[in-house]
């Protein structure tokens, strides 16, 4: 029979709902019962594409005998950290606090106010590797309760009052400067991999908040080791088994340090900051591969992750059946490859040719003789057409012959909003209007269903059904961030209005003392602490998030509202960038784009007659198409954190193009600084130098 779960919209959740485990979802009844009956709550916190947690679930809690101790003894409750980050933050710090280390599935024990008293991760279900097996660690809790119930709720009081003290005050006077920045790459180029790309050892993640940071760096001062380590970190996870080589998009991890066995699920957050960071690396240095690799990861979006709905989906699992005909799902089955299986496919010569470009051996890399496919070979060296035509043999053949993995079709806010922007920069760039069109159906779901008429986000959606839980500080800050994107590329003023909503609930409900930010609203429901935290983990933190679209937003409408509360935010970034900016890249990503200003960029002659070629077009040039080439000479300006406003002479939509008439009739651009701009020019070579245009 199935339990509580049953009723819930989160996949995570309903893949738990026909456990012999009575789970509750997060809710003050489940605390109700847990005082009630006097018994701890044992909670279960994981996602749906998590490794560990399904792992987790088939060895426990699909056990009847596991299961019937568990509903005897606790009140079990489930959380989907997609769903609820709030809940998952703010205990994910306990845990890493009294362990050292953190991770999913995440199993805490709390007393019946919610406050923890022993923590830790995956338990196997019988002792391993010096690691108690899950039923003695409940036994051993249930003990501790009936038998030591004073030291327990002494341990969670000093818990929580622990937690409660670390409240981070903000440090830093205003943002980071020169020298912090400088001090900044400096640390970077002590832990960046020379060797292989990226920084630090195994695993080893996409480092996209840094890469936009060092891209950033260098467009502003011309710094050539920032430059190299972000084409080379980008140019090593391209050519590496975390980028699927077949299908394109981006595994969520390396669990080696040279990027060739990848953890093999697919998160939407990682393709969309991925995707946008080689469109910007393209933008940068013409690179080939960049444009390829955002390309193919766009495509990889839409084609995978899209829902019925027009958004796009959380996750794509690393497991999948493996072929054996008995059911059983294991890591990474769509993607490996073996000599045999390449044989099978391709016949003889096109399966060495294919094994030799994408190194494919006897002996694998990966597990049981499989290997995951790279690009160890450069390209140009072979016949790209032979290239090709394997490549496509090989995804028809994966894509009738394998099961797919699962997806979690949940829509999340801010992950949407990383998505929209990365879709219209990509289209815009690539020439590919279908992107930008995806993007503006995903934003359009966003307001439809997750926007209520007080400017609220939900933070989740699914079928179209919108949520019960409140959006957080990265789902306002991610979204507004999608939209300002999207007013720049299509140059409706109405994604720069919905931006401006979302960020007065910022102003108004997140901002702590000192222009510091809490992750959640000040009217959101309270946990044994309000989590805050300005470091990034696989996705921008949302105080930094929400600096970078606050500093955008007042690009664009001079508000110093906004401004002041950008630059109050980037404090942290000024005392935290220095020692840790590993750790804090899209806060010095977007101090670069405060200390160059931004630029603000107003492209005028769409509209009013102008497109159907006005007299003073250049000579065999219509007005049109030189409106054209300067706004996409703008969304291609290096310079740090540029935004871009297009439209027609006394267009309301936009404040940046108030007041400003064309030259001589011709489409015509201002390039400005807190709205004080340089000469107006129609010349497109002119404003390419002046923003920095590789193209």
């Amino acid at each position: 029979m199935a339990n509580r779960l049953a009723h819930e919209t989160s996949p995570y959740l309903l893949q738990h709902a026909d456990n012999p485990v009575d789970w509750w979802p997060w809710s003050p009844e489940a605390f109700a019962e847990a005082r009630r009956r006097g018994v701890p709550v044992l909670l279960s916190v994981g996602y749906s594409s998590c490794h560990w947690c399904h792992v987790m679930a088939g060895e426990s809690f699909e056990d009847r005998t596991t299961a019937k101790y568990m509903n005897a003894h606790f009140v079990n409750i489930k959380v989907d950290r997609e769903e609820r980050p709030d809940v998952d933050a703010v205990y994910m710090e306990a845990v890493q606090a009294a362990t050292g280390q953190g991770g999913w599935p995440m199993t805490v024990f709390l007393d019946g106010d919610g406050a923890p008293f022993y923590f830790g991760t995956y338990f196997p279900p019988a002792p391993r590797h010096g690691m108690a097996s899950f039923p003695q660690v409940l036994e051993g809790v249930s003990s501790a309760w009936t038998g030591r119930r004073e030291e327990v709720a002494e341990v969670a009081a000093r818990i929580v009052g622990e937690l409660a003290g670390r409240s981070l005050a903000q440090s830093g006077d205003g943002p980071p400067g020169e020298g912090e920045l400088a001090q900044a790459l400096l640390g970077l180029t002590r832990e960046y991999d020379a060797q292989r790309g990226g920084f630090g050892g195994a695993p080893k993640f996409p480092p996209a908040m840094v890469v936009e940071f060092l891209l950033r760096h260098h467009a502003r001062t011309g710094s050539e080791g920032a430059l190299q380590m972000a084409t080379d970190t980008c140019e090593a996870m391209a050519r590496g088994g975390i980028y699927d080589q077949l299908g394109g998009g981006f595994a969520r991890y390396s669990v080696d340090r040279e990027w060739v066995v990848p953890h093999f699920e697919k998160m939407l957050y990682d393709n969309a900051l991925l995707c946008r960071v080689y469109a910007h690396v393209w933008r940068a240095t013409g690179s080939e591969l960049a444009r390829r690799v955002a390309v193919e990861t766009a495509d990889f979006m839409v084609r995978e992750l899209r829902t019925a709905e027009g958004g796009f989906a959380s996750a794509l699992d690393a497991d999948s059946a493996d072929g054996s005909g008995d059911g059983k799902h294991v890591e990474g089955a769509f993607y490996v490859w073996t000599p045999g299986r390449l044989r099978d496919v391709l016949g003889e010569s096109d399966a060495e040719f294919a094994a030799q470009y994408y190194g494919v051996t006897e002996e694998g890399t990966f597990e049981e003789g499989a290997s995951v496919l790279q690009l160890p070979v450069g390209e140009g060296v072979v016949d790209a057409a032979r290239v090709e035509s394997v490549r496509a043999r090989l995804l028809a053949a994966r894509e009738e012959l394998r099961e797919r993995p699962g997806r979690d079709d949940k829509i999340v806010a801010a992950w949407n909003g990383l998505a929209i922007a990365a879709l219209a920069e990509t289209g815009a760039y690539f020439d590919r209007p279908d992107l930008v069109e995806r993007a503006t159906e995903a934003a359009d779901l966003l307001v439809r269903v997750h926007l209520d008429d007080a400017a609220r986000l939900a933070r989740t959606s699914k079928d179209g059904r919108v949520g019960a839980n409140a959006g957080v500080l990265e789902d306002y800050a991610d979204v507004a961030e999608g939209f300002l994107a999207l007013a720049g590329v299509t140059g409706e003023g109405v994604w720069l209005e919905f931006a401006g909503f979302l960020l007065d609930i910022v102003l108004d409900r997140f901002v702590a003392e000192r222009g510091a930010l809490y992750d959640t609203a000040d009217d959101a429901e309270q946990l044994i602490r309000r989590p805050q935290d300005p470091t990034d983990n696989a996705t921008p933190s949302g105080w930094t998030a929400a600096a970078g679209a606050l500093l955008s937003y007042a690009a664009h409408t001079g508000s110093e509202r906004h401004r002041s509360a950008a630059e109050a935010a980037l404090g942290v970034v000024k005392a935290l960038g220095p020692r840790a900016p590993r750790f804090i890249g899209w806060g010095l990503a977007v101090a670069e784009a405060a200390l160059d200003g931004p630029r603000e960029v107003a492209v005028l002659g769409a509209g009013s007659g102008v497109e159907s070629g006005a007299a003073g077009a250049a000579e065999g040039e219509s007005a049109a198409d030189g409106f054209a080439a300067l706004h996409r000479a703008a969304l291609l300006a290096t310079a740090p954190g540029a935004v871009v406003a297009a439209g027609a002479p006394g267009s309301d939509e936009f404040p940046l193009l108030a007041d400003r008439p064309l030259v001589g009739d011709r489409a015509t651009a201002y390039v400005c600084r807190r709205f004080v701009c340089s000469a107006p020019t129609t010349e497109l070579e002119h404003l390419k130098g002046e923003l920095g245009v590789f193209e």
